[in-house]
């Protein structure tokens, strides 16, 4: 049988003649459905399918396909992981003999802290010494800390 969609498509030409073993009864049926509209074809398939016990069969919806594909450039930048620039200072651990001179450095680091603070301070390490520092003077601050024996992280 021809679908709904063959039926509606008009044509000028005239059609092209039945395959010779095609049943004579067949071949009029097909003539009356080529020269149905699209909606009397619209409700024969609605006819067909209520007397046929079809279900209705949900399609699925026609998707815009694969996103294309990232230029390989930016792909490559990616991968790469970008440079941090701002750091955290984290006071690790430090040599025992080394505490107060790395006292005395916290409390000069660090404004607003006392002695006592500072010393507090760094009996609970680790902790975190100053936060938001550029690249360089965290680097400079981690080479002061350790020249005096504490181990320093940059996060």
């Amino acid at each position: 049988m021809a679908s709904a969609a063959e039926a509606a498509t008009p044509s000028s030409e005239a059609p092209p003649p039945p395959p010779a073993s095609v049943d004579p009864k067949l071949g009029r049926i097909v003539d009356d459905i080529s020269g149905l509209t699209l909606l009397q074809a619209s409700d024969l398939v609605t006819l067909l399918k209520s007397r046929l016990n079809i279900q209705e069969i949900a399609m699925p919806a026609a998707s815009a396909g694969p996103a294309p594909a990232a230029p390989a450039v930016e792909a490559a930048e990616e991968e790469r992981p970008k440079e941090k620039t701002v750091f955290n200072v984290k006071l690790e651990s430090f040599e025992a003999t080394a505490k107060p001179k790395v006292i005395r450095e916290v409390k000069a680091m660090v404004p607003n802290l006392t002695l006592i603070e500072a010393k507090k301070f760094v009996e609970g390490v680790p902790q975190i010494l100053k936060e938001n520092l550029p690249k360089e003077d965290a680097e400079k601050m981690k080479a002061v800390f350790e020249a005096l024996g504490a181990k320093i992280v940059l996060e």
